[in-house]
């Protein structure tokens, strides 16, 4: 098993992301092969760690994955790397409920027993980190919180808070090291990490930034006591599913997988909208899927004309189609081809923001109606609040008997985030929070559209991957016996 430390704080907003990336980028001047996660459900950092570092990274989130589906997956996604970081969500303990660690950054901490680090945000404070780090630590006997690092430091103040949190915490019985700092510096400023990376300047310059960061902390950070941290014995145990030749079981087990034939097994040709406006995928969801048999090809709505040739379904993630209304209207080529392939019943996933670009239109946040792909009526709108948020289970309403995708019964993991709404947001689809405190109805389903605010996280429901890429082979068949039948038409006329 890969090296590997958690990057965690006592709050969101303490300097995670910057610790990370930044040694990230110093590992890798180093010329050390380097993975990345990310805790939680969020899009936003593994995407900055792709496309801003060039560094492999996944989503480890314990609502979604079971504990040793997770280990089975961190195992497989890091499989040669020399040192795997790890960032955080919001707090160490802060879990799915108020008053739960679960699926909390200390949770998957423990679960792949990972050496964890502290960020510590010293601007304004001396004696009282000391209290700060010993209420973290102790707080769960196996918080595992092997080293430190101090945020908003100054080079001049850095020798004597070292000393003076290191002495503290040894009496308190906590000998902790101090492992660096990050001083203050517009380095480590990475607020515009969300507007969607899009240009090759945009890029061009964080990368830049990031390389600064990590020369930084190359000077700052005690690097190699840190990747020892890493090497540790403790994260070398091998937990279930770690065992070498062990398959990836993506579905928990389930050998209901269906039988390999020449007709079943042959890939499939599924679009996958990608870019600045649509952005967001699980990386589980795409390896799914290509177990399934599916080809993924990718496309830009703003950019290309049309859907890609031969393509027998469609995938539009979730992203930013609200700050590229201009762009993707006037892309009307684009917006008739994938009206034209909805309406001709080819299989549609469509989440939040890929949801929102399938309606006639979309209001910008100055109130301005642009017209979009109209697969489906109605209007995406700001509310000027936040909508939803959170974790939830989806499940068939029960007054429907079935749908394609999803069965009575079954259930599929997901999350909500977002400050635009529907017109029209679907009654298909019960969504219930994980504590049953509350529950909605959304997503739109017709004939082989699936469409609505929640993104999915496949994994937890196999199946629904499953039909989706066979709902895309018989939607091909049809086509192909239709293709047919014009041409044997053709010639007989002739």
């Amino acid at each position: 098993m890969a090296s590997g430390i958690l990057i965690t704080a006592i709050s969101s907003g303490s300097g995670k992301t910057a610790a990370a990336c930044a040694l990230m980028a110093a590992y890798q001047s180093q010329k050390k092969k380097v993975s990345a996660c990310k805790c939680g459900p969020d899009y936003i950092d593994p995407m900055f760690h792709r496309e801003v570092l060039g560094v492999d990274s996944k989503n480890l989130d314990l609502f979604f994955s079971s504990k040793d589906a997770l280990r089975r997956e961190y195992a497989k996604h890091t499989a040669g790397a020399e040192i795997v970081i790890t960032e955080g969500v919001m707090g160490y303990y802060d879990g799915m409920t108020m008053n739960s660690d679960a699926a909390s950054s200390y949770d998957v901490a423990r679960t792949l027993n990972l050496p964890v680090i502290l960020v510590l945000p010293c601007k304004g404070a001396a004696l009282s980190l000391c209290a700060v780090v010993k209420g973290i630590v102790s707080f769960r006997k196996d918080s595992n919180i092997q080293g430190l690092l101090l945020n908003r430091v100054s080079k001049s103040l850095y020798p004597r808070l070292k000393q003076m949190l290191e002495e503290q915490l040894k009496e308190e019985g906590y000998p902790i090291p101090v492992l660096g700092y990050l001083p203050q510096n517009e380095a480590f400023c990475l607020e515009s990490r969300h507007l969607g990376l899009v240009t090759p300047q945009e890029i061009c310059h964080l990368k830049d930034q990031m390389q600064e960061a990590g020369r930084i902390v190359s000077e700052t950070v005690d690097l190699d006591s840190l990747y020892q941290i890493a090497q540790s014995e403790q994260n070398k145990q091998s937990g279930p599913g770690r065992q070498s030749g062990q398959g990836v079981v993506k579905d928990g087990g389930n050998q209901n997988r269906r039988k390999k034939d020449d007709t079943s097994c042959r890939q499939i040709r599924i679009g996958v909208a990608k870019d600045a406006a649509f952005c967001f995928y699980y990386k589980d969801n795409m390896e799914l899927l290509e177990e399934q048999g599916a080809e993924l090809v990718f496309f830009s709505p703003l950019e290309t004309e049309k859907i890609p040739k031969d393509v027998s379904g469609l995938i539009f993630g979730g992203g930013y189609p609200e700050l590229y209304c201009r762009k993707l209207s006037a892309n009307k080529s684009m917006r008739q081809s994938v009206k034209e392939a909805v309406d001709r019943g080819m299989p549609c996933l469509a989440e939040c923001g890929g949801f929102m670009y399938l309606h006639e239109e979309i209001e910008d946040k100055e109130h301005r109606i642009w017209k979009m792909a109209g697969a489906l009526k109605g209007r995406a709108y700001p509310a000027g609040k936040l909508v939803r948020f959170g974790y939830v289970e989806l499940t068939l309403a029960p007054e429907e008997e079935t749908s394609l995708y999803l069965k009575q019964g079954e259930m599929i993991k997901g999350h909500e985030f977002h400050y635009w709404d529907s017109s029209k947001s679907g009654e298909k689809i019960t969504a219930m929070k994980p504590d049953k405190s509350r529950s909605w109805k959304c997503v739109r389903i017709e004939g082989a559209l699936f469409a609505g605010y929640p993104h999915l996280y496949m994994p937890s429901c196999p199946q629904f991957a499953q039909r989706f890429v066979e709902q895309c082979r018989i939607w091909r068949k049809k086509e192909e016996k239709k293709e047919e039948k014009e041409t044997y038409v053709s010639r007989q006329g002739k």
